[in-house]
Order: C-alpha cells, then structure tokens, then sequence
C-alpha cells in the first residue's frame, strides 16, 4: 500500500489497521474502521481516502469518486494521502487525476524533491512530454543531481518521437536535446553510463553518424560496459550505416579471434568482404588497413581466414558450430554470385555430413543444417539420408524388427535425419500404403523412446516427442490431401496419448487445439488453452488459435470467457507500460523507453485486440439484447455509437504468431510471405464487415422513436434524418466490403496444413447469411421512409416492404436448409463429422437475432400508424377503414417467422436425439495401426468431439427458444 513515514507519526498508528485490512482484500473491514476513526478525527483525509479505496474496490466507483475529489478539492500535502489517493485514481483508470494532485502539492511546497519526482513520474503515466521536461528542470534547479538533467532530456527526445511533424523533429527537439548533453559534456559533468546511451541515441537519431562514432569511441565511450561488447556492437552499427567496410571487415575479424562462435560477426564479415570485392577496395599503401586493424578484401582472404577457423576449433576444448556453418554460408554466397572459388571449400553434402557426424546428437544441428539444405541437388537427397542412416549406431533385437537405437545420442542422430528426410520432402512423395508404414514406424519409435524418458519430470519432454508430431504430421497430410476421416482420429489419438507421456508439450497441445477447432469441437480446446498458460504478449501473438473459432463454434458461453480472457491483456497494457516506463526513467534505461512505447501502441493497434473486441460485442447482443436487456440498453452498456470506428485501420498490426506450429515442411509447402500477406487482408476485410455490421445493429435503437410524417424542420430537429443518412452511409461501405471479400475469395486460396487459419467469411457467403443480413438493413431503410411518409400515397414503398418481408423469408428457408444434416454419422464403420453445419446453424442464429431488432423496428413504427388508424375509425364509426397492406404482409411475416423458428429448433433437438443415440463402440478401429491402448485414447478424442457437438447444439437450440420468445410478442 501507500509508503509510510520514517518517524512514528500518531496517525500512522491509527490508520495501520485500515492498510492491514486493504492489503488483505478484506474492503467491507477497512470501510469500517474507516468510518470509526473518521468520527473520531474528521480531519483525517487519508482515512477518508483509504475508505475510499476500499469501496472501489466493492464495486461502489460512483461513492469513491467523490470521496475522493473532496480529499483532492483541499489539496493535501502529506504523503499518505497523496499515495493513497495515487493508488485510488490508477485503479480507477484516471492517472490524469494524479498529474492534478501533484501540480497542487508542489505548489504548496515548491522546494520538495520527492513530490518534484512524483509530478514527473504522473505527467509520464499520460506521456505529457513537455510537461515532463519542465518538471525535470525544476527538479534539476531544486536538487541538481544528474538524472533529472537528463530526464528532462529524454522528455525532449520523446516530444521529437511523438511529433507529427518529422521536419519539427529535427530542426528543434533533437538539436535542443543535443546542445543540452554538449553542454554536460564540456562541464565534463559525464557521469553514468544511461548519459552517454542517451548522447549515443540523440546523433543517431539526427543521422550524424560520425559524431555518434566519435562519443563511442572516444573517452565517453569507456562507461559503456554493462552490455558485453556494447561499444563495439555500437562502433559496428555506424560502420555499417557510414558504409566503412573496411573498419566493419577489420572489426568483425578481431572479434572473431576472439569469439569463434558467433553468429553475427560471421555475417557482418562475409558481408563486408563482398562489398569490399564489389568496390574492388585495397589497402593504403602505408600504414595500418584502417581504424580497426587488418582488412580482408578478398575470397581467397576470407576461404583461408574459414579454414584457419575450423583449424583452431580442433584445438578448442569444446566444439564449436559457427566455424562450420561458416564454411556453408559462405559456399551459399558464392554460388549466389556465380563464383567458381567454392571448390577449395569442399562439397556442401560432405561438409554437411560432416558437421553431421560432429554435432548429430544435438537438438540444434536439424536447425542447423535446415538453413542450407538448399545446396543440396535434388537428386542427390535420397542418397544424403541414406549416408546419415549409416553412421547411426542402431540394432535390431532379431532379425526382421526394427533397429532402434541403444542410448540418447543416437536417438537425437536418428530423429535428425527423420526430420531432414520430411524437410526434403522425401515423405511427401510415397503413397498412402507407404505412409501408414513410415506413421507405423514413428510410433514404434516413440514408444521405445520413452524408456529413455522415464526419469523425466512431468515438466520436462520427452527425447522421442518428435516422432510422435512427425507421425501426426503425416497423418495430417493424408487427411487434409485425400479426405482419410480415419487418419485424423489416429492424429487426435497420438496426441492425446503424447500427452500423457509429456504433459507439459505446447506442440502437443497447440496441434490438438487446432486439429479439434476443424473438426468443429470447441469443448475440449478450452482446456487445453488454459493449460498451455499463455504468458502476457502469448495472449496476443497465439490467441487467434482459441477466438478464431469461439463463437464460431456456437459454445457461446465458453466463447465469452475466452474474448474476455484475451481483453482483459490488452485493457492491463496500457498501464502495465506506463510502469515499465516510469521504472526506466528510474534507473536510467532511456533506450528503452522508445521501445516500451512502440510496444503499447503495437498492441493497441492489434489486429488481433479490434477482432476480440468486435465479436465481443456482437456475442454480448446476441446473447443479450431483447432477452434480458432491451437493444437500446445493450448498446448504451457498451457506449457504442454507429457514427464512430474506433479500429485504427491504416496502423492495424498483424501480431499473430503464425510460425508457433513446429513444421518440417519443405519450402514450396511452407508458410510463405505471399500467405501472410493474403492471410492479413483476409482478416482485414473480414473484420471490416464485422465492425459494419455491428455498428449498423447500434444505429437502430436510433432511429426508434416516432418522426412527424412529411415535417423535414421536425426531422432533422431531433437528428433523426442524420441518424438514417449514417445508416445508409454504413450499408454502402458494407456492400464496398462484401464486394472485396467476394473478389478475395474467387482467388480460392488455401493456406498449408498448419498455416493460418482461414476467416468464417467464406461461409458467411455460401450460406446466404452475408445476403440475408444486407437485406435486413435495407429493410430499415424502407421502413423508416415509411415511418418519414406516412401511410397515405405510400402503396410503392408499403409493396416494396411487403416484397422484402416475403424475400427475407424465402433467404432465411435457405439458410435454415443448409443447416440440415447430421453432426456426425457412421459410414463403413468410420466416423465422419461436418462442422459446417454447426457454423451454418451459429450464423442462422446470428441473422435471425439481426432479423428480430429490424423486425421489432418495422413494430415500433407500424403501432403507432395501427392505433391512429383505428382511432380515425372510431371517430368516424365506419366499419369498412380498409387496413393498408403493409399490416397485413408485416403479420404473415411475423408469423411465418415463428413458425420456421419452430423448425429449427425441432431440427436441433433431432440433432440431439440423433447425437446422444451414436454408439461410438460399435465403430471398427483399424487394428493394424492401433494397439489396445491407442484404441482407447481414440475412444476418448471421438467421445469428446461428440459430447462438445451436444453442448454447442444445447447452447444453440437455448438462444433460439429466447428468440422464439421474442418473436411472439412481435404483434402489431
């Protein structure tokens, strides 16, 4: 809780009981004694303060809030209430309110260095940086210690990020901020290693790279030590951008010399060496090559500079891969550049063969070897594996079994090549019979594997995992490839048993997730994601795997958890950031602060965040408005308003991790750039229809309240004329969206097995919902020119509705038929599934909540005309008022409605019937492929595929009946 004082202050004593309560989440208590000691001491405000806190915390904001600002209207000063109120604003989601309480509390006292710091840590919860920096100078003048010099000075820094105006950036902040560090400079005031970072960061950003080299290397750059090689990495990065190859050639040398093993010098060597070829460079005739020493600027150099590199590895005491990865990097490059030097590196094959016999056993020589499989010809592929078979010590207990390796090491060897042999594709060209066979031998291999593992914790995996998601993989292909139903139960059936070897395995657990989400099992996946227990930024970069299919999959409730699970990451983001922040400008790690910003305003232009968001809100009506709270309510629950778009859509940032799926599949199946991008225009255009529609449902209770027939003042007075020009404005950019959405899926794109997966928008259109939908909101339209005409001189628009309602009912049969089918059947005693006729029936239930807020609309307008007219025919006591048509084609409507209601719901209750009467004993199990166990687990994954296709038709047969309800009382 809020920070105590030093010296035993009375009043410490008596509000310790409260703080206790607080902090042990017991609010009601701490309310209390709050209440007791406030009768005794009025004046106490952090008592009043702290009460607050505590009804905030159950739920009473409105009560907190003012308690809260009658402490904040006295300006306090002492340092309980201040914290305390600190704490009460962050969880209210107001830290502006903080900024306010500080500004009164260094103006009572002007010269107290930690309200100073307060007010500046405030302005930079909100990011005002140029409050910022003045509040740093003031601090400077107070107390003048270096860092609030130099907070001020990053603030400037920020101002140049944050400015629209590039040109602004350059021309005063950055060149403010760097006359300010010279300034410290010359005074030699120097005195943290963050002061010269921050100096380092200024000339770089104003692209004076020389100067920047300068700081590094010159008596500055001496503080640079807390990173390993943080000055030379630095000194590299402006060699690079002057374009100094030759100091970046010398540089990377010598740190090679040093360090044989890393990775990156290697790459900046081979290239500088290529540029120094291509700009025929040579050395000065006296004196040294340059800055940094010697200077290679030739392949000869560089072959002989490799060999001499693996020569010393040999004396190494332990080994190491870069020298021999090097040898193949640099082969690649000089076949790119159609060079004939490659022949005094060797042959890639034996290089590879080689690195093979030396590193094999290691998890990371597949990782290795993948990056340069591609100078391998193709015809020699076969012949490479059966050259690394060779050398695996493995032996067959008797002749004709299976020879399985003795120990780990050769365990690791095998399981390499069984990964080199997939990456080159080698799997994917033999024949079913040959896969069963290759899938037949994975697992015998992974079953004898686990004797290896039986020692293992149960966080720990399993050495022959492997095999077990190569088998998977296989299967898979023969599943998606050629339609074998059979092969992906034997998929779900691996899996789960790999489970219960590896409990802890996320590749398990993420193919088992994606693999239910096809066959259309929300159920099972729930769990499964839950226990994969995904860490901050996981819930946005793999989320996608769980939304894509809540709601899609009609478990509505469990969809509802899931949105709300991944809302409530990015609602904390923002404050968790701004405590990332604060906490550098505490300990001076100002390169950091750019990065913590980009990182919020990544996240908060998620894709994935304006998805979750959008269907959340949708799921909250359709679960909702017109069953437990009007529309109307609905929407004002959720401030939606259908003038606004809150998704910043030219910043939309695909943050999906779509590599998280091991993959052992060679390129031209992979996932490629082209599929990401066609991936994200997908979803864009699905996400536009979506966020139309929903806005196009809040514009409806808009338009709900009665206009005065052919009076345009009255109109557009009460707004309501705006209200339809923004929903016809709505319907024209959702035809604009439908229109892109059909023309991308003409394109007939299918993404790899394990790619992403594909958006609900090629459904929505086949089905009819997409068309069914639109007509809806043209139906408005028509109706409120009715409501704005009146019922005189209006036969054409009352035939036009008449027309629609028959149109839409006629759509709505369409829809209703192609959701007719079985879940599940039996067929030759293999079970098949169709999940598309669960996502046919979520969709019917979507449009025809859609159907029952347009149709209660159509209701709202046509009472009043109904009871006006039998009024007139009252007055005038005529018996024959001919009723106009629009009543009676509205009624037939309605009726016809709840009677196709009825059906569906019948239809899904025969489903029900027909899904808890399968038997899935009675199911023949290829025996050749599964042992008695294995049946069991696949006993298991068909039980839960059918139990979760219940739960969704429950879920979904329920929302239906609350509709019905709705329906019946549609009676004009």
């Amino acid at each position: 809780m809020a920070a105590r004082g030093h010296v035993q202050d009375p009043n410490d004593r008596r509000l310790r009981p409260i703080y206790d309560y607080l902090d042990n989440g017991n609010n009601k208590m701490a309310i209390q004694q709050a209440d007791k000691l406030l009768k005794k001491h009025k004046d106490l405000h952090c008592a009043k303060v702290l009460k607050a806190i505590g009804l905030q915390r159950t739920g009473k904001q409105d009560e907190a809030f003012a308690l809260a600002q009658e402490v904040t209207a006295l300006e306090p000063t002492d340092d309980n209430s201040l914290q305390a109120l600190t704490i009460l604003y962050r969880e209210m989601h107001r830290p502006e309110l903080v900024t306010k309480l500080y500004e009164a509390a260094v103006k009572k006292v002007p010269n107290s260095e930690e309200y100073h710091s307060h007010l500046f840590m405030a302005y930079a919860r909100v990011g005002e940086y140029k409050k910022m920096q003045q509040a740093g100078m003031a601090l400077y003048k107070i107390v003048p210690k270096n860092p609030y010099y130099f907070w001020s000075v990053m603030s400037l820094i920020m101002q140049s990020i944050s400015a629209q105006d590039e040109n602004l950036s350059k021309t005063m902040f950055l060149p403010l901020a760097e006359r300010m560090v010279e300034k410290m400079v010359k005074e030699d005031k120097i005195e943290a290693e963050a002061e010269v970072e921050l100096y380092y960061m200024i000339l770089e950003r104003l692209e004076k790279y020389q100067e920047a080299l300068d700081v590094v290397r010159g008596k500055l750059g001496e503080k640079l030590t807390s990173e390993l090689q943080s000055r030379e990495n630095k000194c590299m990065a402006m060699y690079k951008k002057l374009s100094k190859w030759p100091e970046c050639n010398a540089l990377s040398r010598r740190l090679l010399l040093k360090n044989s093993d890393d990775w990156q010098f290697y790459i900046i060597y081979f290239d500088s060496v290529f540029q120094l070829i291509d700009k025929s460079w040579t050395p000065p005739a006296e004196g040294e090559h340059s800055l940094e020493g010697e200077v290679h600027y030739s392949t000869e150099q560089a072959v002989k500079f490799i060999e001499e590199r693996i020569t010393e590895e040999a004396k190494s005491s332990r080994p190491l891969r870069g020298p021999y990865l090097a040898k193949l990097e640099l082969i690649r490059r000089l076949r790119h550049r159609g060079c004939n030097d490659e022949y005094k590196l060797g042959d890639p094959e034996e290089l590879m063969f080689q690195y093979f016999k030396k590193f094999g056993d290691k998890p990371c020589c597949f990782t290795d070897l993948k990056v340069f499989v591609d100078l391998l010809p193709s015809t020699q592929c076969t012949k490479f594996i059966s050259q690394l078979l060779g050398i695996i010590p493995l032996s067959a207990s008797e002749e004709g079994k299976l020879a399985l390796p003795a120990d780990i090491k050769a365990l690791q060897q095998h399981l390499c090549v069984v990964q080199l042999t997939r990456l080159l594709g080698l799997y994917h060209t033999i024949d079913k019979k040959q896969k069963l066979s290759v899938v037949r031998e994975l697992m015998l291999r992974y079953q004898h594997g686990l004797e290896f593992g039986k020692s293992c914790l149960k966080t720990e995996l399993q050495f022959s995992d492997y095999y077990c998601l190569l088998a998977v993989h296989l299967l898979l292909d023969m599943w998606l490839e050629a339609g074998e139903e059979m092969a992906v139960w034997q998929s779900l059936t691996l899996l789960e048993e790999g489970l219960t070897h590896s409990p802890s395995n996320a590749q398990f657990k993420l193919l088992l997730i994606r693999i239910y989400c096809m066959l259309g099992a929300f159920e099972p996946v729930v769990e499964l994601y839950s226990s994969l227990d995904a860490k901050h930024i996981q819930h946005d970069t793999i989320g996608y795997l769980l939304t894509r299919y809540a709601e899609a999959l009609g478990q509505y409730a469990a969809a509802s958890q899931s949105c709300n699970f991944a809302l409530r990451f990015f609602h904390s983001n923002q404050k968790d950031t701004s405590e990332y922040i604060i906490q550098a400008y505490k300990y001076g790690a100002f390169e950091k602060i750019p990065e913590f910003i980009a990182f919020r305003n990544r996240l908060n232009a998620s894709l994935h965040f304006a998805q979750v968001r959008t269907e959340r809100m949708l799921l909250d009506l359709l679960l909702e408005a017109n069953i437990s709270t009007s529309l109307e309510e609905s929407i004002k629950s959720m401030s939606l308003s259908p003038e606004e778009d809150d998704i910043l859509w030219k910043d939309l940032h695909d943050n999906r991790d779509l590599m998280v799926l091991f993959n052992w599949d060679p390129k031209d199946r992979d996932i490629s750039e082209e599929h990401r991008k066609l991936s994200l225009e997908e979803e864009t255009i699905w996400l536009q229809i979506r966020s139309l529609t929903l806005r196009l449902v809040s514009g409806l209770p808009t338009l709900s309240h009665t206009v005065h027939p052919k009076n345009s003042e009255k109109t557009s007075e009460n707004g309501v004329s705006s209200k339809i020009d923004t929903i016809r404005s709505l319907l024209q950019q959702l035809e604009v969206a439908v229109d892109s959405g059909k023309r991308f899926l003409e394109q007939k794109i299918q993404y790899p097995v394990l790619g992403p997966p594909p958006t609900r928008m090629a459904g929505f259109f086949s089905n009819g919902s997409c068309q069914c939908q639109s007509s809806l909101f043209y139906l408005v339209s028509d109706i409120y020119e009715l409501d704005t005409n009146g019922l005189e001189d209006s036969t054409e628009i009352q035939e036009r509705i008449g027309n629609c309602f028959k149109s839409l009912l006629e759509q709505l049969t369409d829809l209703f038929n192609k959701c007719k089918g079985d879940l599940m059947e039996v067929r030759d005693g293999i079970l098949k599934t169709h999940p598309n006729i669960l996502e046919n029936l979520v969709f019917f239930v979507e449009t025809m909540s859609i159907t029952l807020w347009v149709s209660s609309y159509c209701d709202s307008v046509l009472r009043p005309f109904k009871s006006s007219l039998q009024k007139k025919k009252k007055k005038k006591k005529e018996t024959s008022v001919v009723m106009p048509p629009v009543f009676t084609s509205f009624l037939d409507y309605v009726t016809e409605l709840q009677t196709l209601t009825s059906n569906v719901i019948d239809h899904i209750k025969g489903l029900e019937i027909i899904l808890t009467a399968l038997k899935l004993e009675e199911l023949s199990i290829d025996d050749t492929l599964l042992s008695q166990e294995e049946k069991k687990f696949t006993k298991t994954v068909q039980g839960k595929v059918q139990s979760s296709y219940q739960h969704s038709i429950q879920e979904i047969g329920e929302l239906l009946k609350k509709r019905l309800d709705t329906i019946k009382k549609l009676k004009i």
